[in-house]
């Protein structure tokens, strides 16, 4: 796999023109000029840069990571680095979009260094993007403009803060619209919620738990065919709990009915439920519960 450690090399891979800035580019084609991603098609690739695009019109199916996508809706898009692309030539990019790419070192001492981890959206995949409102488009354009205009003009010692705090405002504003976007698709919540549990049960069902242990939330996300963090962001929305608490509900819910079987120690219940270490269990209960694996026993038995 062919990993760019540049800008200019990642920028000169896509045939688009050199960066003004040796860790910066912005290209907004408004309807005209070079396209966000002109190179037709590409093998998987890595690179060292974040990327924020925006594509108008897209059509044919792109892989991002694992994941495939045949979408013709115009979509925010967030790529961190070192995440897997590759694209054919099925698809077709309409010439009005933007494509904003910089190198993860661009940030390097700035607060929005560390923020920028916060924002689960660069670790979403491409049928996770974040489709905007004609409303919400104008603004993210507006932000993208003047972005644009300082990246432009003859490099200062400001020029640097001063596209850094627009890129906040844009991650921002991303964010809000993703709540927006949780908010309307409620729909799509609810049944990711459904089949998050659903495959907790069968895995507990099956007896895995026992032999290969507590399942790993990026595999039954996998099965799922939604990255993990767009899966956890979604439940959270929903339920308020996060994919790993839903998970530990459904491990002491199943704790519970097996603690009442008296000739079970409580070191035979952890490793039947999957834990590599009792003490583990013990803490994870007690601070679900509020009482300890023993008492919990011992209650019910006074009951």
């Amino acid at each position: 796999m062919q990993h760019f450690k540049t800008l200019s090399s990642f920028i000169d891979y896509l045939g688009l023109p050199r960066p003004e800035h040796p860790m910066f580019s912005v290209f907004n084609s408004k309807g005209d000029g070079y396209l966000p991603c002109p190179r037709e098609s590409s093998p998987p690739i890595t690179n060292d840069c974040y990327t924020i695009s925006f594509k108008k019109y897209v059509e044919g199916n792109l892989n991002y990571g694992r994941t495939k996508y045949d979408f013709t809706n115009g979509a925010l898009i967030f790529i961190a680095p070192r995440q897997v692309l590759q694209w054919d030539n099925s698809v077709v990019f309409e010439r009005k979009g933007f494509s904003i790419n910089f190198h993860e070192d661009f940030l390097k001492g700035t607060e929005l260094a560390q923020q920028i981890k916060k924002y689960g959206f660069f670790s979403y995949s491409v049928n996770e993007a974040l489709h905007l409102s004609p409303k919400e488009e104008k603004q993210i354009e507006s932000i993208v403009n003047n972005i644009e205009i300082e990246y432009q003009n003859n490099q200062d010692a400001f020029s640097k803060e001063i596209i850094i705090s627009q890129l906040g405002t844009l991650f921002k504003y991303a964010n809000r619209f993703y709540e927006r976007q949780f908010i309307n698709r409620k729909e799509i919540s609810n049944d990711l919620l459904e089949q998050f549990k659903q495959h907790i049960t069968e895995y507990f069902e099956s007896g895995q738990l026992q032999e290969k242990g507590i399942p790993n939330i990026e595999q039954i996300s996998d099965k799922m065919s939604v990255s993990q963090r767009y899966l956890s962001d979604t439940l959270k929305k929903e339920t308020g709990k996060t994919t790993t608490e839903h998970l530990h509900l459904h491990l002491i819910n199943e704790a519970k009915n097996i603690l009442l079987k008296p000739n079970k120690s409580i070191s035979e219940v952890a490793y039947e439920l999957g834990f590599e270490y009792p003490q583990y269990f013990s803490r994870l209960f007690k601070k679900k519960e509020g009482i300890s694996p023993t008492e919990y026993r011992e209650k019910y038995k006074l009951n």
